[in-house]
């Protein structure tokens, strides 16, 4: 055998060696991310979905170290259907593949349930979107949230309903998810707190598509404001039915329904200002340019405009990603710690959290619709 022969498996098992050392100083690191992929309201979940997607592979395009190694972030995501039991069964699944975090669910009705599951094997979870109140007065260590929660979103729209949109009369309606009948509660408690009339309180589900026994009802009782809460998938065709009766108030509704899709799904019956709906998070003047940026960047990757809470799932993983960062450690025991008193300025504004895993100092945007496309009217806390 020829020394050349001889050399040759010999520098195969030097560059194995080699290639086994960079795989050992390389730490896999698994993110969750949860949302309604499939349903009525599958377009808000995968905005939601892709702004999980931009922040792992910008994470990975950077080579961010961990614990003296190169972290390479997974991410593992699952479709709830905005249904709760589905939502358990795939927070159960997450749980079983040893995910280090959890990013969600966008709903609260689904992020509720779940995150007993999170808090029971001590994951940590962020929901970039869920709003009721309950989620974060569990005492759950593990449990935050980036937006302003229902008892901020309600109770803003009920003083605005009353103080801006000058309306009196008004009448409610929800669709019974803990969600919609959250920020209903809200409302009522903020109109009423500026003596506004609450005429009646209806109920619908979240799959119904027939309002007309209920605003035949309501026209009756001739309101000036119909507030709904519920998702945008509901406000739509209510929309269009209430100008099919010739139902002539003001409709106002919280996040859910403050989406870039809600043109579409209401066409024509969406009228030119008189729809106002609040996003839960926003950005002030100084902070304004970095989110235009992300939203560029989203739609040139994407090809389409954010729905709603995209960047806020960004957000959310950067922050449980820099709290590890500070940590040194992926381990969700170690880095809960940091992660609890964490100061992250993010492209939804600065991110900091309170005892109860609330953010501190929520913003709250507020809009109408305008020449077919939403229509920026205040940014508040």
């Amino acid at each position: 055998m020829s020394l050349k022969t001889k050399m040759i498996p010999l520098a195969g098992a030097i560059a194995f060696a080699f290639a086994g050392s960079a795989a050992a100083q390389e730490v896999v690191i698994k993110i969750g991310h949860v949302g309604p992929v499939s349903g009525a309201i599958a377009h808000l979940g995968k905005d939601n979905e892709n702004g999980a997607k931009m922040a792992i592979e910008e994470l990975n395009a950077k080579g961010v170290m961990i614990g003296g190694k190169k972290a390479k972030f997974e991410l593992l995501a699952e479709d709830d259907g905005g249904d709760p039991k589905q939502g358990t069964t795939v927070a159960q699944k997450l749980v079983d593949a040893k995910v280090n975090g959890v990013i969600g669910h966008l709903n609260s009705g689904t992020t509720i349930p779940a995150s007993k599951i999170y808090n029971d094997a001590g994951i940590p979870q962020i929901s970039p979107s869920a709003t009721a109140v309950p989620y974060t007065n569990q005492g759950f260590k593990g449990a935050f949230r980036v937006v302003a929660n229902d008892g901020q979103l309600g109770g803003t729209l009920g003083r605005y309903a009353v103080q801006i949109s000058k309306a009196k009369k008004i009448a409610v309606i929800d669709d019974k998810t803990a969600y919609g009948e959250g920020v209903a509660k809200e409302f009522v408690k903020g109109a009423k707190g500026k003596g506004a009339e609450i005429l009646v309180q209806e109920h619908t589900t979240d799959k119904s598509n027939d309002f007309a026994a209920i605003l035949t009802t309501i026209k009756a009782k001739k309101p000036d404001l119909i507030f709904f809460g519920g998702m945008d998938a509901v406000a739509g065709p209510m929309l269009r039915q209430m100008k099919a009766l010739g139902v002539n108030a003001k409709f106002m509704g919280g996040d859910g329904i403050c989406t870039a899709d809600l043109v579409k799904l209401a066409g024509d019956a969406i009228g030119e200002g008189q729809v106002v709906c609040a996003e839960a998070g926003g950005v002030l003047d100084a902070q304004k340019i970095a989110n235009d940026n992300w939203k560029a960047a989203y739609k040139k990757k994407f090809g389409v405009d954010v729905q709603i809470y995209a960047p806020y799932v960004y957000d959310a993983v950067m922050t449980m990603v820099e709290a590890m960062k500070q940590a040194n450690s992926a381990e969700p025991a170690k880095y809960l710690p940091v992660l609890k008193k964490i100061k992250y300025k993010g492209v939804t504004g600065d991110i900091a959290f309170d005892d109860k895993g609330d953010i501190k100092d929520g913003t709250l945007t507020l809009y109408t619709y305008k020449g077919g496309k939403r229509d920026l009217l205040a940014v508040t806390k």
